[in-house]
């Protein structure tokens, strides 16, 4: 197996695909995102069309030079069947490599398996994993991947959702799933996805939250299996594996009056919760960036755009340069990201 250090899941949005493309060419070039399209259920099949369009023109347009996986997980079969045909679309083009699972339709295997098989960029095989080993259904994983072309390179994503303090046994249901399912393909890459950035808002204006899904990482490579070093790390970058799942906003009336900026170290994820309107938005927002700032763990300004960004927040006057939340999303990506490749590299 080979592949890329890092897999972030990120949702195929503008603040996230401007994070990416922000990001230096060094850390790019580590990077292979999975990218899930929003899901835009009981839309009228044209407008979804045009939107499934969109999202991929907003990718390929990030992707001009790496590739990158694309799913659509939380989709209805409308979705998936207009992310198959813009796929083909481009399939000439496109740096874009499809995603599918055993919890997607039937047809959308058989439509993704046919792609790959057509485009020669190989197909990703996406296991869902949100608690233990034994409730996977591993026939109908048997079954996907029987049906993959042995001349198609495969990727295996396992993707174990949210990794919370709950989830004290996830490394260990982490090694059973590998012990399966490593052998039963080729795999071109091999990559354990998990989310654990905190849903919802800080409680009392400031959080530091622990990086359970890196513990889990860690206790992977502490196990001393040697499949290990040929593993990619992936996670949710700065947001929650419930958040992911939103589809565009319809809201109008300005959006929530609460936000975050976020900031990762070594260790936890530091949240600092911020008003999106009020006359006094721009000075709790600076007031916010001179807290992380204060971090003892803090890399500078240097360290990244996002930390650059911080230190500019932190030190202005007024109301311009402290952004909204797409920009704090933005930002959150870009120093989170940087910092999990430079963790992972030797």
């Amino acid at each position: 197996m080979s592949g890329p250090l890092y897999v972030p899941v990120l949702p195929a949005k503008q603040h996230a695909c401007q994070a990416y493309r922000q990001l230096t060419p060094a850390v790019q070039a580590a990077v292979l995102p999975l990218w899930n399209l929003p899901p835009r259920a009981g839309t009228h099949p044209d407008a979804l069309a045009v939107g499934v369009r969109d999202d991929l023109w907003r990718l390929r347009k990030a992707h001009r030079h790496h590739p990158a996986w694309v799913d659509c997980p939380f989709a209805d079969e409308g979705q998936q069947s207009a992310l198959a045909e813009a796929l083909s679309a481009d399939a000439d083009v496109s740096p874009l490599r499809p995603v599918t699972g055993p919890d997607h339709s039937e047809a959308h295997q058989n439509a993704m398996l046919r792609h790959a098989r057509a485009t020669g960029n190989g197909v990703g095989i996406r296991l869902m994993m949100p608690g233990h080993w034994d409730d996977v259904p591993l026939h109908a994983v048997r079954d996907l991947i029987a049906r993959v072309d042995p001349a198609v390179e495969a990727d295996l994503l396992l993707d174990l959702g949210a990794v919370l303090a709950d989830r004290t046994d996830a490394a260990k249901e982490t090694r059973r799933a590998l012990d399966t399912l490593l052998p039963l393909f080729p795999w071109r890459t091999a990559a354990v996805l998990g989310g654990a950035f905190p849903p919802g808002l800080p409680e009392h204006g400031t959080d530091v939250e622990p990086r359970w899904d890196w513990r889990v990482w860690r206790d992977l490579h502490r196990a001393g299996r040697e499949f290990v070093r040929a593993l990619a790390y992936g996670d949710y970058g700065i947001d929650s594996t419930k958040a992911i799942a939103r589809g565009p906003s319809t809201d109008n009336g300005g959006g929530p009056p609460w936000g975050v900026l976020r900031y990762t170290t070594d260790e936890s994820y530091v949240l600092v919760k911020v008003p999106t309107r009020g006359p006094d938005r721009a000075a709790s927002v600076r007031a916010a960036a001179r807290d992380i700032l204060a971090l003892p763990d803090f890399r500078g300004p240097a360290a990244s755009a996002g930390e650059t960004w911080l230190r500019d927040c932190a030190h202005g006057h007024g109301p311009k340069g402290t952004g909204n939340a797409g920009v704090w999303l933005r930002v959150g990506n870009i120093q989170h990201i940087t910092h999990v490749v430079r963790s992972l590299r030797p």
